[in-house]
């Protein structure tokens, strides 16, 4: 079998910076009685997820912030959080990491900024995502979430309004949705907050169009970025499949001569490496080579 690996896969630089200072933190604590917490599930992956807790790490609902206490070690992850949740883990004397993407500072600074001066701030992303509700938080109260060309056909705009999006938001729907809202009003300002890693990914994964039989897609099922790289490998390939890890891997793939493999931001190395071990250790095609 052969296997061919996307350019670019696996962990951007925010989720990096944002594992990184979970497993510091826990390694300082290794011998002592405090509790680091991190400020919702630290990334879309259980493996990690897993990994982390077994070695100490508690995960702490932003609503019940006070639950840290002097000692404590808070890691804000890379999808950061609202001023008011900051404010409050301030107040609480824990230790406070905030490993907040540095591409999502700068959406919540340039929501700042705007609401400040009076702008509607709307948001194109999934209005259930934890980037999306730390980014309103900046907003004053003037955001507005859409996620789709048809939203931006039906909600008010006010003259003075601005376009962001959420880092990993689909670059194609934010492009029409810009369209549309440039359209209503010719005045608005539009920032494309995409971050590049999301769509690098993305133009790496189509370089694999007619290379492969089959592509893999590894990452957890509820990272946005991992389900459009899912998508995209399903319309430049016949055969695609979404796996979370190696014993994800759907039956027919061993029998492929060809395997392609993405990931998407939040999958660590050893998963990926994982699935290839399988892929060639369980191929079928070699096997049927031979006979």
């Amino acid at each position: 079998m052969k296997i061919v690996r996307a350019r670019l896969l696996g962990f951007c630089m925010g989720v990096k910076r944002a594992v990184e200072s979970a497993e510091a933190a826990l390694e300082e604590n290794a011998r002592g009685s405090s509790t680091v917490f991190t400020l919702g599930p630290l990334i879309h992956n259980d493996a990690v997820l897993r990994s982390l807790k077994e070695r100490g790490a508690e995960i702490l609902d932003a609503s019940s912030a006070e639950k840290a206490g002097n000692g404590d070690t808070v890691i804000i992850r890379a999808h950061g959080t609202t001023p008011e949740v900051a404010s409050r883990l301030a107040e609480s004397g824990a230790k406070v990491i905030d490993a907040t993407c540095p591409r999502v500072h700068q959406s919540q600074k340039r929501a700042a900024e705007w609401a400040k001066k009076g702008f509607a701030v709307i948001i194109a992303g999934d209005r259930n995502h934890g980037e999306v509700a730390s980014i309103c938080g900046y907003a004053e109260g003037r955001a507005v979430v859409i996620e789709t060309a048809a939203e931006a056909e039906q909600i008010s705009i006010p003259e003075k309004s601005i376009l962001i999006a959420q880092t990993t938001f689909s670059p194609s729907e934010f492009e029409q949705i810009s369209r549309v809202l440039c359209r209503r009003n010719p005045g608005i300002q539009v920032f494309n907050s995409i971050c590049p890693a999301t769509s690098k990914r993305q133009d790496a994964l189509r370089e694999l169009e007619g290379t492969a039989d089959g592509i893999l897609v590894i990452g957890g099922k509820n990272s946005a970025n991992t389900r459009r790289l899912f998508e995209t490998a399903a319309n430049i390939c016949g055969k695609a499949a979404l796996i979370e890890t190696a014993e994800d891997i759907p039956g027919e793939f061993l029998a492929m001569e060809t395997v392609g493999i993405t990931a998407g931001a939040s999958t660590p190395g050893f998963l990926i490496d994982e699935a290839e071990s399988f892929l060639r250790e369980n191929s079928q095609s070699a096997e049927n080579k031979v006979r």
